[in-house]
């Protein structure tokens, strides 16, 4: 069904788990940082994978490579500056995979200069490795930034627009989530790209790794 050897879901499992633990965390660590404590009353501030994983979600980033996790529930009424707040605690999911990509890269290299000698063969099974969680983050990252229910963008957009509270919100959320679903189904049934979130996840990854001069 995935079409993944077993060697492969070795390694893909938990970079996704780490990957959505991570993306989940910032949420809650941000919202807490904002004045809310909900996400830590609700079990959301930890690294137990099994709190943050949406079962649904974690699926479909096996079989189709675009998937969510469990969503931090915040309370609005207890953030200084509701829209403004909101924004950040969206934002803070996506950055994270970004910043925890770049810290692998980063890793990666100074593991390379301090080891001169290693071999080409020992070089090549931990590139294999690493690029996969590379990979992994950096999906996260974009595909969360689509203003699509129930992804982070769409909180941005709404927040932007002063519209999170209103009926419109609640039938964008109603609908959108399905909408998205059907999109990642079409994608994978009919093997049509109809978002772009391939094409620029293998943009950033192969910039930064240029970057440091790693391909």
């Amino acid at each position: 069904m995935l079409n993944l050897s077993f060697s492969e879901l070795i390694i893909l499992i938990p970079a996704i788990l780490i990957g959505l633990t991570i993306h989940e965390l910032a949420h809650a660590f941000v919202a807490l940082k904002l004045g809310d404590d909900t996400p830590k009353k609700l079990g959301r501030l930890t690294l137990n994978p099994i709190k943050h994983i949406d079962p649904i979600g974690f699926i479909l980033l096996l079989i189709a490579g675009f998937g969510w996790a469990k969503p931090v529930m915040i309370n609005r009424n207890n953030l200084k500056h509701p829209n403004r707040d909101d924004i950040l605690i969206s934002l803070a999911g996506p950055f994270s995979n970004l910043l925890f990509s770049i810290l692998l890269i980063l890793i990666l290299k100074i593991v390379i200069i301090v080891n001169p000698h290693i071999s080409q063969n020992t070089i090549e099974s931990v590139f294999s490795v690493f690029i996969v969680f590379l990979g992994i983050n950096i999906a996260l990252g974009v595909f969360n930034l689509l203003p699509i229910p129930p992804l982070d963008g769409s909180h941005m957009i709404l927040n932007l627009l002063s519209l999170k509270s209103s009926s419109i919100s609640r039938t964008y959320f109603k609908y959108g989530s399905f909408a998205l679903l059907a999109i990642i189904l079409l994608e994978r049934i009919f093997r049509i790209n109809l978002l772009p979130v391939g094409r620029v996840v293998q943009f950033i990854t192969m910039g930064l790794l240029k970057l440091v001069s790693l391909i």
